[in-house]
């Protein structure tokens, strides 16, 4: 079992994600993954499904992990880990395999885990493996060019959805609520939690307690991403806190039926402050702001957050 992480000061010493990537300057998804590993430490198998921490992370021949690491296509990163799984589990029943035996991750972007990956994901937590797949969410394709995906935030800006005078708002859906789709459709999902990368210790933890429960686990990670999100790398952790303080993204855990909040705030931030610190939302008008407010104030409420936005003074 791995103990439960008591402070920043006192995680461990050793990474096992490692320089050697190129990801961009304030990459998101790179911390998470730089956490993460720390978190699971060296008896660890990570499936990458192709996406920016598949492609920045392997470039000409090499890459950042000091622990096995298996390519997985884009919509199959649940299937090879199921099969990962149950390989280890043939092997020791055949007693060809003694040792003990690893965790296994996957470590998907949200088109991996919530678009095109996602009957991969659901098969291998309908069938009971025990895999903790993770969602690194930076809430575009960015490896391609930051198109929309189904976690965009509405009125976001991407090459798929660029603003203009027929759709002033840019992106017109709302974004897919992939926690919530996997923690109530599958009866064998044992653990379901969010995490953000301005909570590293709390990060840390869930991946342990995710590792830790006999089954299938999924934590969802929101990762921001300074490209696709335009706005100036060193804000990447600023922006990451401000996501949570106003409601943008809830930090939670979701066990036995229950939400359970990982983060009491006293009050919440109106989401505009979170918007003008990225270019992506700078073509909204006041109505579009006020519609995404009120659906942030509804997804905040459906976890418990009551606490009302109030403007910073």
């Amino acid at each position: 079992m791995l103990e439960r992480i008591p402070s920043i000061r006192k995680a461990p010493d050793e990474e096992y994600y490692v320089p050697g990537h190129r990801t961009c300057a304030g990459c998101g998804p790179a911390l998470a993954y730089r956490l993460t590993a720390k978190a699971a430490g060296p008896n660890t198998i990570f499936v990458g499904p192709t996406g920016c921490m598949y492609v920045a992370n392997t470039s000409y021949g090499c890459g950042p992990w000091r622990v096995p690491w298996i390519h997985a296509q884009i919509t199959n990163g649940g299937a090879v880990a199921s099969g990962i799984e149950a390989a280890f589990k043939v092997l020791a029943r055949k007693k060809k395999y003694q040792g003990e035996i690893p965790h296994v991750i996957v470590f998907a972007g949200d088109g991996g885990a919530v678009d095109i990956g996602l009957q991969a994901l659901s098969g291998m937590i309908y069938r009971g493996h025990d895999v903790l797949f993770i969602c690194y969410d930076n809430e575009s394709y960015a490896n391609t060019g930051i198109q929309t995906s189904p976690t965009t935030p509405y009125g976001a800006w991407t090459t798929f959805t660029p603003s203009g005078p027929k759709v002033p708002e840019g992106k017109k859906l709302f974004p897919k609520d992939n926690p919530k789709i996997i923690a109530h459709g599958h009866p064998e999902l044992k653990y379901v939690a969010t995490a953000s990368i301005g909570w590293p210790v709390d990060l840390m933890n869930k991946v342990r307690k995710g590792l830790n429960v006999e089954g299938p686990a999924y934590i969802h990670i929101q990762a921001p991403c300074p490209k696709g999100w335009q706005f100036p790398a060193e804000k990447t952790i600023e922006m990451a806190k401000l996501a949570v303080e106003t409601g943008m993204f809830q930090l939670y855990e979701y066990e036995n039926g229950e939400y359970k909040l990982s983060v009491k705030l006293e009050k919440r931030k109106p989401v505009a402050e979170y918007l003008k610190m990225q270019k992506r939302f700078a073509h909204l008008k006041p109505e579009h702001i006020e519609k995404l407010q009120a659906f942030v104030d509804a997804k905040c409420a459906e976890v418990g957050i009551m606490v009302p936005a109030v403007a910073s003074v």
